[in-house]
């Protein structure tokens, strides 16, 4: 018997995809073959086309491969906030034969120590700004060679772009400051050089990304993403969302996480469509860029969406060409939602996902959406809900966590069996991951998020994981115990919260924001409480253990949904 949710399946879609069998590489190849005039990239006012792009990207995988030593199967740590070098760089690892592992420019220098440690990677492409904690990573012998890039190196010179450069915030402004070293390199020099790559060996099961996703016991994992399962996710989703070489793209989430990473770079590459990037977010910048380039596409989190369309000044701007809009990580507001629909003519599209998955899984259906809803499975997705102790289906309408077999899933976690053993079981002569997500199914096969099963925090679709903000704050010498929770939030979806025993002589001596400032230097800026209480005493189990469920519905909002 065909599933539920086939009933209402969008016309036009097939139940399965057909993952190409190439790399993300050859794609931009292609594109730069097809239609080598068009806009790539726009930033800053600067265009790069699909010519150029292709061009920089042959020299840097040269570079890479000539001058730092990179070869098949190495991985290379790209840390930046959007830019075109970033993607420049992480098409020249791929070319490269590397794999890219994400680094957000929020990491501290321990954070990235682990992640250079734990993927061996001995080469990473970082912003000046935050060249420090790789400095502190090359003295402990971690890494061999660091290529640097300078944002202001891709913003137009024009001076018509003088006026948007104003918006811009300083740290794009800066100039290209001088190497630290010898083992620096400069990104626009390397590229000068005009190198020849090595010919392309790649095949579509490399490893291309391994992004790093914090577990329940503080330590990051690495999940395995080959050229594969990236494209399973994107060529699902161009079909699903009805997307076209005409697409043009606004890039505003981060693409160190997997829903930028995919949405606003990988997606419209393969599409051969056109990007429109930001560097940080700004509402009112958003607004304009969407009227000035006619965007057409854009994927986001609630927060940014709601905060959009709170500004004036956006309200102002001719937004009539936006046909998608869409996104996860959180539940849109019932009254956002009405709205965008009903002053604008736009409903938020909202889908599930996750890093394991490479961002696209779930989907509502373009003409029958559900709001607050994680959607249905989509092309070649085999989801279900099971009892999270024996793993068995659960009737139809019962809580369960949500398990889920498809091609876009990854591989496994990089070189960590234990989490992997967790993390996958097998039903039906099918591979199944274990999401950790408590959903249910409706009568029509729609799927809508109930709870957690992993204890996490969902911050304007960023993972906190409170295992590990709790290990952090330990280290403070007034703190005697710590809980870290997931409180409701207007705009974040969830926010961190700790709850903080302070030690006999220490109290009265701290403040609230002497610890955030304290946590601020350690982690990255997702992960630091937003909020601190101080307690007398906090809830045990018989066991000894901190009770994190009791005081986590005590400080949530009565009726409030619990993270989509």
């Amino acid at each position: 018997m065909a599933p539920l949710h086939h009933r209402f399946w969008p016309k036009g879609v097939p139940h399965d995809v057909r993952v190409p069998r190439v790399t993300l590489v050859d794609y931009l190849e292609v594109a730069a073959r097809r239609y080598p005039d068009k806009p790539a990239i726009v930033y800053g006012g600067a265009t790069t086309d699909y010519r150029s792009l292709r061009a920089r990207v042959d020299a840097l995988a040269a570079y890479l491969q000539q001058r730092l030593g990179v070869r098949q199967g190495d991985r290379v740590l790209l840390m930046g906030q959007n830019c075109p070098q970033f993607i420049t760089a992480f098409y020249a690892a791929l070319r490269a034969g590397a794999a890219i592992v994400p680094v957000s420019p929020m990491s501290t220098a321990e954070e990235l120590r682990y992640y250079a440690e734990d993927s061996g990677a001995r080469v990473v492409v970082v912003a000046q700004e935050l060249a420090a904690p790789v400095q502190t990573c090359m003295a402990q012998g971690l890494l061999d060679a660091a290529l640097v890039l300078a944002y202001s190196d891709a913003l137009s010179t024009t001076r018509d772009s003088a006026a948007l450069h104003d918006e811009l915030p300083d740290v794009v402004l800066a100039p290209r400051l001088p190497l630290p070293g010898l083992a620096w390199h400069g990104l626009e020099d390397a590229i000068a050089a005009g190198l020849q790559p090595a010919p392309t060996t790649g095949s579509a099961d490399d490893l291309a990304v391994i992004p790093y996703t914090s577990g329940t016991t503080g330590h990051p994992k690495g999940c395995m993403h080959t050229h594969a399962t990236l494209l399973a996710s994107n060529v699902a989703s161009q079909v699903w969302r009805q997307l076209n070489v005409d697409s043009v793209i606004l890039c505003v989430a981060p693409m160190f996480h997997m829903l930028g990473l995919q949405n606003g770079m990988n997606v419209p590459i393969t599409l051969g469509g056109t990007i429109i990037m930001m560097p940080r977010w700004n509402p009112v910048q958003a607004a304009q860029l969407i009227e000035r380039h006619r965007v057409t596409v854009w994927t986001a989190p609630p927060s940014m969406v709601i905060d959009l369309f709170a500004q004036p000044q956006a309200q102002q701007c001719d937004l009539s060409s936006l046909t998608l809009l869409s996104g996860g990580g959180a539940a849109m507001p019932e009254a956002v939602a009405t709205m965008l629909a009903e002053r604008f003519g736009l409903s938020y599209n909202e889908g599930y996902g996750l890093t394991e998955t490479a961002s696209f899984l779930h989907g509502n259906p373009l003409s029958r959406g559900k709001r607050q809803c994680l959607g249905m499975p989509t092309q070649g997705v085999e989801s279900r809900i099971v009892d999270p102790e024996t793993l068995e289906d659960l009737p139809l309408g019962e809580v369960g966590e949500l398990v889920t077999h498809g091609p876009q899933v990854m591989q496994g976690y990089w070189r960590n069996e234990e989490a992997n053993r967790a993390a996958f079981f097998e039903r039906d002569g099918k591979r199944f991951f274990r999401t950790g997500d408590l959903a249910s199914i409706d009568e029509d096969g729609y799927y809508f998020m109930r709870d957690r099963l992993k204890r996490m925090i969902n911050a304007s679709g960023f993972k906190v994981w409170p295992a590990e903000v709790e290990s952090t704050m330990y280290e403070h010498p007034a703190i005697h115990e710590a809980c870290v929770i997931a409180v409701d939030d207007a705009k974040r979806g969830e926010t961190v919260k700790a709850l903080i025993v302070l030690k006999p002589p220490q109290r009265g001596q701290v403040t609230e924001q002497e610890l955030i400032d304290w946590s601020r230097e350690r982690m990255a800026a997702y992960k630091v409480p937003r909020l601190i209480e101080f307690v007398e005493h906090l809830p045990k189990s018989g066991t000894g253990k901190i009770l994190w469920r009791e005081l986590q519905a005590q400080h949530r909002t009565p009726g409030a949904p619990q993270g989509a």
